[in-house]
């Protein structure tokens, strides 16, 4: 291993003689900075989604994930039935025709969770770091008659509390750029499927980069939608697709749906800026606004072609 190599090991040291060992106290130390980072991103995240989940109801409604607009985006919708299509569209993508036992990973306030239960007359668990959208998500499935068959959980997805071979369909829709370790997240998520199941996870990425590595200013600009999002990174879907492999998945397939999406955002600021979502605002806080002033973040990043809407699914 070279010098440079150890550079991005810091629990390496290299001796006198230009060889390297392994320093364990470094280890300890590098793993718990990792894990005092990932406790406060958690966090950041739970402040957010608490803040913001009720404001996005009531102007947005239960779907907290964007809408599908036909493979070109040129199809027009109303806004929640575009997110409806875009269940519909991955189930159909994915060859799921139907499942008894579902998890929701970053279920948000129950909006995947309640719909696929209904769907398909089966059971869901819903995981999310924010007490706020579990509370209202069991809520809703009480007002939708479905709290027999659901359940809504504040649960770190890195350290899922089920069982292995837990779940027939493990679904996660936008949550994968949360998670501070991409490996461990798919890790878990392959744990608690039953074999035979499937994985569905819909995340956002950065381009891919095997021809050109991301440019300053395009690392500039994933930062910002880092920070005002609380994303510790994102990575390209052809990272995720490598990832899988190992884990191992089977019948993996990966499709990149930017085209079909990217209207969506447009959509969301023209609906932002209402006297109503205004004073919403004004309620949620700062964190909240800064997402609202942020909006075009996303979407000059889908324009530019630099922030990629990638799906992946496999079965164990």
């Amino acid at each position: 291993m070279s010098y440079s190599q150890a550079e991005k090991y810091p629990y390496l040291i290299k001796n006198i003689d230009g060889s390297l060992r392994i320093s364990f106290f470094s280890i300890s130390c590098h793993f718990l900075i990792i894990k005092f980072m990932s406790q406060i991103l958690y966090k950041q995240i739970q402040e957010f989604y608490d803040a913001s989940s009720s404001l996005w109801e009531q102007i947005w409604g239960e779907h907290m994930h964007h809408g599908y607009y036909g493979v070109d985006g040129k199809q027009v919708k109303e806004r929640r039935q575009a997110q409806i299509d875009l269940i519909e569209e991955l189930l159909k993508w994915a060859d799921v025709k139907g499942a008894e036992n579902i998890l929701d990973v970053g279920c948000g306030i129950g909006g995947s969770s309640l719909y696929l239960a209904d769907k398909f007359e089966s059971n869901a668990t819903g995981i999310t770091l924010s007490p706020v959208q579990a509370a209202r998500a069991t809520e809703r499935s009480l007002a939708m008659s479905l709290s027999q068959k659901t359940r809504f959980m504040v649960a770190n997805a890195q350290e899922m509390p089920f069982d292995d071979n837990s779940f027939d369909l493990v679904w996660s829709l936008e949550s994968g750029e949360h998670m501070p370790d991409k490996n461990k997240f798919l890790q878990e998520c392959y744990r608690v499927l039953k074999p035979g199941g499937t994985l569905i996870m819909v995340t956002w990425c950065h381009r891919n980069t095997d021809k050109s590595p991301l440019t300053t200013d395009e690392q500039k600009h994933l930062e910002d939608i880092y920070r005002v999002y609380c994303l510790p990174y994102v990575i390209s879907l052809a990272e995720y697709e490598a990832i899988a492999w190992q884990l191992p998945l089977n019948n993996i397939r990966t499709a990149d749906w930017s085209t079909a999406v990217a209207p969506f955002w447009n959509v969301v600021i023209d609906s932002a800026f209402t006297p109503q979502a205004f004073i919403g605002l004004l309620m949620a806080g700062w964190t909240t606004i800064q997402g609202a002033l942020s909006l075009g973040l996303m979407r000059r990043g889908y324009e530019t072609g630099l922030v990629r809407f990638g799906l992946l699914r496999g079965t164990k």
